[in-house]
């Protein structure tokens, strides 16, 4: 059983998949880091020094000082400064793994066209098979018969 498993999860698909989510998991907390520590707070600087995490709204109507502070007291919050931050982290994610895809996608190998199955008689342009002797639209020899003659 322990062979069986260990041969599961060898296979390309599982042990892809499993990289995937680690790199994608290391990348979410960079760009996490990205928005939160270099993108928002020029944003916020020039929105008049605004920080963004820490903006809600107290849905009972009371005030409080910070997002934590309204949070210790248990009171609902609608914290749409952290959706703010949540939603530019996902157009940058949904942005660069578009990127990648279409990178991947150039670079895909494009299959070969199959061979042609027809030729062209030289007589009357109709498609033929290819290894036909005659042309069964105008009766012409083609290939290796017209060759002979």
């Amino acid at each position: 059983m322990f062979n069986e498993f260990k041969a599961f999860v060898m296979k390309g698909n599982v042990f892809d998949l499993a990289v995937a989510v680690i790199v994608g998991a290391a990348f979410g907390a960079i760009v996490t880091s990205m928005v939160n520590d270099v993108l928002m707070p020029p944003i916020g600087l020039l929105l008049g020094s605004v920080d963004f995490k820490e903006l809600f709204l107290s849905l009972n109507g009371q005030y409080f000082p910070t997002l934590a502070a309204a949070r210790a007291a248990g009171a609902p919050v609608l914290a749409y400064g952290l959706f703010l931050n949540a939603v530019i982290n996902f157009l940058i994610v949904a942005g660069v793994i578009f990127l990648a895809m279409r990178a991947a996608e150039r670079l895909r190998h494009k299959p070969e066209a199959p061979p042609p199955a027809t030729k062209d008689c030289l007589y009357c342009c109709s498609p033929i098979p290819l290894k036909a002797s005659r042309c069964p639209h105008c009766t012409s020899a083609v290939g290796l018969a017209a060759a002979r003659s």
